[in-house]
């Protein structure tokens, strides 16, 4: 009786071992929509020489060659000021006017020599006539002739003084701007009582549509300096613009105070958006030596304290890869390992990628 149960048992299990099983739902696998299709950007790995960034302390200054300073030819009691710090002006544009004792006295000189002339002349007519007549001699012609000759040496003088300092019929000295440019220093005003032998300048009239940013390189880095050398600008006043531009010139002189040595990068200003003295943060790069495969430092995922890609091969067909990064540089980001030349990477919106794999 036991076997025949056993032997019942045992053919049971054999045909519900033999039977079909139950069917197992297949992973369905991921695969990018048409919408983050649209969403996503895709970058080349691509090689790329190892570069290395210095980072400097630096300020927007005007072109040298395009800036002239005023200086006032004559002293004086400043009456009248037209122009304020920033103004455009033109070549030949009044900007201040000054009434001047010395203007005054070479309008005087200048009235003296015009009469002497004319006696003069005068005298010279006299001395010819009795000349003529016999009732004088040629001595006194002779004289008269130089005594001409002196009174217009000293007009033509006088005449070349006031072309110089610009001397109409008054006695105000008009201050002019010598080129057209920016009024970027103004140190006179309405009122000033000026020396005639006052060292200062009035104005400074400059060009910025070309400026300068003068930078300091510590000691320290001196080595890695090199004319050529591409700079980035960043200024306060715009946050999130980069002005380009390159090392143009090195100073040789070290600054005695700060031990640091000085470059200078010029750039094209034609937008009027850099000003002199804004302060500027100087961004160098150099190369370091050989070449490493690089992606936009944006596409870079940092989860867990490991660095990740999304190595993207088709909707479909993306591999979320892991990547020893050496460093980054402004956008770019240098891999040692785990990625090869030509591979693509998302470069836009990959965190969302990785979030809807990695889940």
């Amino acid at each position: 009786m036991k076997i025949t149960i056993f032997l019942l048992l045992s053919c049971l299990a054999f045909i519900l071992s033999c039977g079909p099983k139950p069917a197992q739902e297949e992973e369905k696998a991921f695969m990018l929509s048409d919408t983050m299709m649209h969403r996503i950007h895709l970058d080349s790995v691509v090689m790329q020489p190892v570069r290395s960034e210095l980072t400097l302390v630096g300020k927007v200054m005007a072109d040298e060659n395009r800036v002239i300073k005023v200086y006032p030819l004559v002293g004086g009691n400043v009456e009248d000021v037209k122009v304020e710090l920033g103004d455009y002006v033109h070549k030949g544009q009044t900007l201040a006017s000054i009434r001047s004792g010395e203007v005054a006295d070479i309008e005087r000189q200048s009235i003296q020599a015009r009469s002497d002339l004319l006696l003069a002349e005068k005298n010279l007519r006299v001395a010819q006539d009795l000349f003529e007549t016999k009732l004088t001699s040629q001595r006194e012609v002779v004289a008269a002739q130089k005594e001409v000759e002196k009174a217009q040496a000293e007009s033509n003088r006088v005449e070349e003084v006031s072309k110089i300092y610009g001397i109409g019929k008054t006695s105000i000295y008009t201050v002019k701007a010598p080129i057209d440019g920016y009024v970027i220093e103004k140190n006179v005003n309405r009122g000033t009582q000026l020396r005639s032998d006052n060292a200062g300048n009035l104005f400074t009239i400059g060009q910025i549509s070309e400026v300068w940013v003068l930078a300091n390189v510590n000691e320290s880095d001196i080595g890695r300096v090199r004319m050529g050398m591409e700079a980035s600008i960043q200024t306060l006043s715009y946050p999130d613009e980069l002005f380009k531009g390159q090392v143009d010139k090195i100073y040789t002189v070290l600054d005695p105070g700060t031990k640091a040595m000085t470059v200078r990068i010029r750039l094209n200003n034609k937008a009027m958006k850099l000003r002199p003295e804004m302060h500027a943060t100087v961004t160098l790069r150099y190369e370091d030596g050989g070449k490493l495969a690089t992606v936009p430092a944006g596409s870079v995922i940092f989860d867990q304290s490991k660095h990740y890609v999304m190595v993207f091969r088709g909707r479909s067909d993306i591999d979320t890869r892991e990547v020893n990064v050496l460093k980054t540089i402004g956008d770019v980001a240098y891999i040692k390992t785990g990625l090869k030349p030509g591979e693509r990477v998302i470069s836009k919106n990959q965190l969302l990628v990785y979030d809807a794999i990695n889940d």
